[in-house]
């Protein structure tokens, strides 16, 4: 078989690239030529979309219920271009699911795809098995029943497929949700919290079209070494969309869904926003910015306060030079809501309570990434931890070779880990930012720099951790580590 033959993200780039380009009659050796405008022709403004809550039932256990499709659509980003993508009940991206600490949570996922795939809960604290990562492969028009109980505080988590070799491309097709977790703390804080109204979800994404609009992916060698980084920023999987708001103060829940692109989200003003949480829940206490930066996979919850502004007001939500949201200030309304001095109390885990000490190197680019000069082994378990133990765990990023041209490259890495959220304790370049500060489950990497979290290892299973620049991630990035 060919396809055994040659490294797995490419036969799935090629078919991808090729497939979207043919169904248009648009060949990928054209597009340069193309006049660049046509794509950017201009329309109606659209109005943000919000994801709709996934609607669950309880059994008669008090369970409660939630199914999931995942299934192939066509969506519509440029010019009545439509593309084919994938998403979970719907063309492109997934419904939002809620749920609270100490409920069971039970979801039927049904994959409808001509390929198989995975769903992964990421920064959910699950056993080993429930994870859906590799090892919980579900084929096409398979299904694959999961079940576990909300034991982790409030935050913002996401899903998303998590395959071997295939978890960038499907992600890059649409394959993304928030999964949004409530405790008695985010029951008692007066801040916004009124889902779709003021409490506002943003999943943010890049990907890159021909001059018609035709969806592509990885377009050269570059996107390869780098992981795949688009010329246009989607929110919600929407170009430049528009968000109306009240003179009032509004929460902002922010996912990095892309595949490896690094944002410096800040206000087109400049003006400051606080940020209340991170990847696994709130922080002590809001932490004023006004630039904030976060890699694939690292999630913020922000609270940006409009009662300054004055009615047809309007600024944008950039990274860098890039405005990806317009929010347009209408008439002040009666706000109750409050930027609180204090969110919550995190117990810091003693640095004296650490068993052991482990090193991840991740090391390379492209198809040339390892950590600890290993690629991902499916039937390889790279580290044996105790169940309950403390662990430090010290994460370094190489991303030198190939004649020094890392040095002035746009190649990056982050760290990831599924089943265990950690404290960051120490970073090699600075002081540990107070934003940094909360539980995380995701790492930004400077070149060079190293970064040691501790953790807490509480539920079993095998489990994995890898970059999550997920072309590094699907060329073997990754290494799996079993608690037991």
């Amino acid at each position: 078989m060919i396809l055994k033959k040659i490294n797995r993200i490419t036969a799935i780039t090629a078919f991808v690239f090729i497939t979207l380009s043919c169904e248009h009659g648009i060949s990928g050796n054209k597009q340069s030529a193309f006049d660049n405008s046509k794509k950017s022709a201009s329309k109606k403004e659209t109005l943000l979309p919000i994801p709709p809550l996934l609607k669950g039932r309880r059994n008669k256990k008090g369970d409660i219920l939630f199914s999931l499709t995942v299934q192939k659509g066509e969506s519509e980003f440029f010019n009545n271009m439509k593309n084919s993508t994938y998403g979970y009940n719907g063309p492109l991206l997934g419904p939002t699911i809620r749920a609270r600490r100490g409920q069971l949570v039970r979801i039927k996922v049904k994959n409808t795809l001509r390929e198989y795939t995975t769903v992964h809960w990421h920064g959910m604290l699950v056993p080993g098995i429930m994870d859906g990562g590799p090892h919980q492969v579900i084929q096409p028009d398979g299904e694959w029943n999961v079940y576990f109980r909300i034991n982790q505080p409030a935050a913002t988590t996401w899903y998303h497929p998590h395959g071997i070799g295939t978890t960038a491309v499907q992600v890059y097709m649409g394959l993304a949700g928030l999964f949004i977790l409530d405790d008695e703390v985010s029951d008692r804080l007066n801040i916004p919290k009124d889902y779709g109204k003021n409490d506002i979800p943003l999943i943010v994404q890049d990907k890159s079209f021909t001059s018609y609009g035709v969806l592509i992916y990885l377009r050269s060698m570059r996107d390869v070494m780098e992981g795949m980084k688009g010329d246009t920023i989607l929110v919600n999987g929407v170009v430049s969309p528009v968000l109306n708001v009240t003179a009032s103060k509004y929460r902002f829940r922010l996912l990095n869904g892309s595949n490896a692109k690094i944002y410096n989200f800040r206000l087109s003003n400049d003006r400051p926003f606080y940020q209340i949480a991170s990847d696994a829940g709130f922080l002590e206490k809001p932490v004023k910015m006004n630039n904030l930066r976060l890699s694939p996979g690292e999630r913020a919850e922000i609270i940006i306060d409009f009662s300054g502004y004055k009615e047809k007001d309007y600024l944008y939500l950039a990274s860098d030079n890039y405005f990806m949201l317009k929010f347009k200030v209408g008439q002040k309304i009666k706000d109750t809501t409050e930027i609180p001095a204090k969110l919550t109390n995190i117990m810091r885990i003693p640095k004296e309570m650490s068993s052991r000490s482990r090193i991840f190197n991740l090391s390379g680019m492209g198809h040339n990434v390892n950590i600890n000069g290993r690629k991902m082994d499916m039937n390889y378990i790279n580290e044996y931890v105790k169940y309950k133990n403390v662990e430090t765990w010290v994460i370094s990023s190489n991303t030198g070779g190939m004649m020094g041209m890392m040095r002035t490259s746009g190649v990056f890495h982050n760290f990831h880990a599924h089943g265990i959220h950690f404290q960051v304790i120490e970073r090699s370049k600075s002081a540990v930012p107070e934003n940094e500060k909360g539980w995380k489950d995701t790492i930004f990497l400077d070149r060079g720099e190293t970064v040691k979290v501790i953790t807490r290892f509480l539920y079993k299973g095998i489990f994995m951790y890898h970059c999550h620049i997920l072309e590094h991630e699907d060329n073997g990035m990754m290494g799996q580590f079993k608690v037991e």
